[in-house]
This record gives structure tokens, C-alpha cells and sequence, in this order.
């Protein structure tokens, strides 16, 4: 797979919050701060052109245009990290479950504890806590589980514990009574962000690796989602040439081959930790792009040694990149947005939740840091 820089990059020049930056995009596009008035801001979701946006702050935050207001539409422990609205009702994708409401535009109008209806439970955990809902091109919702730690006996299979179905995508059986959540990928550590490519209607998942290889490997990846596929985790890894067998799991039953494992459809550096993704659609400003996917590149902790968390100056990079499509084939990776790390080390926003937004500007969530809602508008 070929990197193909598709673009001339600019620099640009940005004050926030009395602090100057220099951010690099396409010479044709202008980064813009939307609004630094959310609490930790993770995947965001627009209806109509209404902004909700869930958070680490356990709330959910809901913007009207021209977004330079925030409410806090709903405050909800246990991590309300991820929301759509079908039809009529809210679903809120919450640490331990899937729940719905109905749900209402009203300014006026406020969700509560008490108006959610439990969809299905999730297996709740301390790490890998968030959990991410998408409504397919099939109408079906889909919903993320990661794995805690690094190498334990997990797989998102009904062969396996409820308690250890985790590491993949669920599909929501909402035709049983109640309704029940059925394996549909598995062998992911962490997959956070998902989307279906538009002109395939192909289901791309991002995925965290583990951190117990060192800090080059194994590769993060943008892994394609077929029904039924398994991509490894705990037992194979990849180092970006092939797959491996991980020593650590070696005491689990593997539940299926090395040879059944897909490649990465994509890799990102080790330890850069993707997370939201969004593809360009036919609505979106930046058409050039159209078929690509907006992927939130949160950055690492530190890739070296000499201190507890290592030195700063080594960490992964915060940014967006674009993964790039043609034909309905990824041809390369290519950074869009870059400029939130300095020199030494610090950062001055992470990018977690990416979206097309209504008016077909790119916009994208900052949870650590200056905390906010940014956009990539392109130029009129």
C-alpha cells in the first residue's frame, strides 16, 4: 500500500485561549475553534443540524447552530460516550448497556435516568470502558467492546462466558424478546471508531493494539469488518509485513487459525491510538475526498524509557488523517489536520470523535487539553 500525499499542506496560524499555534491542513481549508465550553467531548453525532455529544464527563452535550452555545442535554453516569437518534428515539451507547428513549429537538427538553429504557447490558469494565453505537446501512445497530488489559482470554463468541464475549462488534438482535446482542467481529482489542464506506456500504473498524510488545509494534490498524471475521487479538498480531503469534496468549486455546486472520486493511504507528472515524459522503464540502475516511488520531503516551511516563518529546502525535479510497480500495494514509503536539512534547488537543456535519464541513471533538469542538471548513 502506497502513501499518496493527494494535497498541497499550508501552515496556519491560530489563537486559543490567549495560547498560538501553527496548524497544518490543505492549503484550500481553514481550522476553526467551534466551541471550548464541553467537558471531555468524545463521539459526536448531528440530527438535522443539531450537534449531541457524548463525554468522559458523563454528560451529553447538545449544540444549535451557530454552535457558540452548549447544553448539557443529559447527565448520566457510567460514560455516555456515544448517542444517534432513529426515528423518534435517542440511543445512548453507556459503559455497562444500549439504551433508548424517545427523544425531542426541544430546546426546552431535558433527558433523565429515568426516561431510558435498558436496550441490551454490556459487560462493563474500568478500561477500554467506552462503547461506540452505529446504525448500519441495513438499519441494524451495532455497538463496540474492547478488552481490558493486554493479554487476557477473551473473544466475542457465544462459545464463550458472557462475562468474556469482549473485543470486537455486536449487532443488536432487537426482533428477540428481549432483545440480545449477537458476535459479529471479533478479535479486536479495542475498536473504537466505525463507519461503512459509501460506495461499498463496507464496514471499516479502527483498533488500539496492545502495549506489551514495546512501543514499535504491533501496528494500529483500520481493520475491514466482514460478518464473522476474526482478527486476532489475544493470539496474532500484526508487525505490518505479516502476522505473528503472540507468546503471551500461548496458554489460551486459540478458537481459530493463524490463516483465518484478514491483513489490515490499514496500519497506523504503534501506540497512536485511533478513535473516531467518519467516512466522507456526498454531502460532505470536501468532494474531492468523497469515499474517504476521517480518522481521529489521539496520540500515545511516550516511546521511550527514562521516566515513568517516558519522554514527552517521543509520543505519537495527535492528528487527523485521511484514509484514502479508490475504486473502494485503500490506496494509502495520508495526514490531513497536524500541529496539536509541540516540540517538546505537550499537546494542546487530542482528537477523539470525527463527523461530517450538516452544512458538509469536517468536525471533530478534543477530550483532553483545550477541550472543545473544532472544525475543517473548507474555503467559500
Amino acid at each position: 500500500m502506497n502513501v499518496v500525499p493527494a494535497v498541497v499542506h499550508s501552515g496556519q496560524e491560530v489563537e486559543i485561549a490567549g495560547n498560538h499555534f501553527t496548524v497544518s491542513h490543505p492549503s484550500d481549508y481553514v481550522f476553526e475553534v467551534v466551541n471550548l465550553d464541553l467537558n471531555e467531548p468524545r463521539m459526536l453525532y448531528f440530527h438535522g443540524d443539531e450537534i449531541l455529544v457524548g463525554s468522559r464527563d458523563d454528560r451529553i452535550y447538545r449544540l444549535y447552530p451557530p454552535y457558540d452555545q452548549v447544553q448539557t442535554l443529559a447527565h448520566l453516569p457510567l460514560y455516555p460516550h456515544s448517542m444517534l437518534i432513529r426515528d423518534d428515539e435517542i440511543i445512548i451507547a453507556r459503559t455497562h448497556g444500549v439504551f433508548k428513549a424517545k427523544y425531542s429537538s426541544d430546546p426546552n427538553w431535558r433527558l433523565f435516568e429515568r426516561d431510558l429504557e435498558l436496550l441490551v447490558p454490556l459487560e462493563p469494565s474500568r478500561s477500554h470502558s467506552s462503547r461506540t453505537i452505529g446504525l448500519g446501512p441495513d438499519d441494524r445497530l451495532y455497538v463496540s467492546i474492547g478488552m481490558p488489559g493486554n493479554c487476557d482470554n477473551y473473544y466475542l463468541d457465544e462459545s464463550y462466558p458472557e462475562t468474556f464475549r469482549r473485543g470486537g462488534l455486536f449487532v443488536i438482535d432487537e426482533n428477540s424478546q428481549p432483545a440480545r446482542l449477537i458476535p459479529y467481529v471479533s478479535g479486536l482489542r479495542n475498536p473504537v471508531g466505525f463507519d461503512w464506506q459509501p460506495d461499498s456500504n463496507t464496514l471499516y473498524i479502527t483498533n488500539n493494539g496492545p502495549d506489551h510488545l514495546g512501543y514499535e509494534q504491533p501496528l494500529e490498524y483500520f481493520a475491514r469488518g466482514d460478518e464473522g471475521s476474526f482478527h486476532g487479538m489475544p493470539w496474532y498480531q500484526f508487525d505490518g509485513n505479516q502476522l505473528f503469534e503472540d507468546p503471551c496468549a500461548s496458554e489460551f486455546q486459540e478458537p481459530l487459525s493463524i490463516q483465518s486472520v484478514p491483513i489490515p486493511a490499514a496500519t497506523f504507528e504503534a501506540r497512536s491510538a485511533p478513535l473516531g472515524m467518519s467516512f466522507v459522503t456526498d454531502q460532505a464540502n470536501a468532494t474531492e475526498f468523497y469515499g474517504d475516511a476521517i480518522v481521529a488520531i489521539h496520540g500515545s503516551w511516550a516511546t521511550s524509557t527514562g521516566s515513568f511516563y517516558g519522554e514527552a518529546q517521543t509520543r505519537r502525535e495527535p492528528k487527523l488523517v485521511r484514509v484514502d479510497f479508490e475504486d473502494s480500495e485503500i490506496v494509502g494514509v495520508v495526514d490531513l489536520l497536524t500541529g496539536f503536539q509541540l516540540e517538546n512534547g505537550k499537546r494542546w488537543a487530542r482528537p477523539a470523535g470525527v463527523a461530517i456535519g450538516s452544512d458538509g464541513d469536517i468536525y471533530f471533538t478534543s477530550d483532553d487539553a483545550i477541550e472543545g469542538l473544532y472544525r475543517l471548513r473548507k474555503r467559500k
